[in-house]
């Protein structure tokens, strides 16, 4: 089975622009139904996909968190060149903690941040989640069998060493928390692993922005965009934006 790769998309609708990052291990799909929500209501959107994500896991590995961030920059800078000078940005997970680090390092009209990590888990937890997208992929590919690829072989074949400069990067966004201070939404998913939740109140507590909030969707796990409150969540950012004065 030939599996169809996920690309960046962009679809201009307004004058008001959003930037939207996908997680660790997943791809501009996991956005594309926010993408097109905000859309529909008049707002530009761009989701650049990470270096390596969206293929196989092979892919992934090989690349690193400075490429999955200067995919960010790119994604930032294809809205500047379009002409939108007001860029809002939303994250998932990883894009979460992007999208704050953004904010520390370019002017962004505000921030929304889904199930975003603010301190470092063990790297065993992330290499966990290489190894379910490498199975997840070989199933979807057709290429699995369950014979021979147990979970303890695919994990020899698939060990990512980049994953102690990903918890540094994260570590060296939280510490910076405190120079951001253009409006902050934090959503959370009750059903998500307790890290993150707590992430959600670290982040709150650290960043220096006057309009702030947190949010809590309690039959949520920890894809926010993809789970059966999703409408509720893309609503929310919807609010939210709609909230700030814009120039345009």
């Amino acid at each position: 089975m030939k599996l169809i790769a996920p690309k960046p998309f962009t679809i201009e609708a307004g004058k008001r622009a959003v930037l939207l990052l996908h997680g660790f291990t997943g791809n501009t799909n996991d956005v594309k139904r926010l993408g097109k929500y905000l859309a529909d209501r008049n707002y530009t959107v761009h989701a650049p996909l990470y270096k390596g994500h969206g293929g196989g896991p092979d892919l992934l590995i090989q690349s690193n968190p400075i490429e999955w961030w200067n995919s960010v920059i790119e994604g930032y800078d294809e809205l500047k060149n379009r002409g939108y000078e007001e860029i809002a940005v939303a994250g998932v997970s990883l894009g979460g903690i992007f999208s704050l680090k953004l904010g520390e390092e370019r002017p962004t009209k505000a921030i929304v941040t889904m199930s975003a990590p603010a301190s470092s888990k063990s790297t065993d937890s992330l290499q966990n989640r290489i190894v379910d997208y490498a199975i997840n992929y070989k199933k979807l590919s057709g290429t699995y069998d369950e014979a021979i690829d147990s979970r303890t072989k695919i994990a020899e074949l698939v060990k990512m060493p980049s994953l102690n400069y990903l918890q540094s990067m994260i570590n060296e966004t939280s510490e910076k928390l405190n120079v951001i201070k253009t409006p902050v939404h934090i959503l959370r998913g009750l059903e998500d692993d307790e890290y993150y939740c707590e992430s959600a109140d670290l982040i709150y507590s650290s960043v220096n922005s006057r309009i702030k909030s947190v949010k809590t969707f309690i039959n949520s796990g920890h894809i926010l965009t993809l789970g059966k409150e999703r409408e509720l969540v893309f609503e929310e950012i919807y609010r939210f934006f709609e909230g700030l004065k814009w120039q345009n």
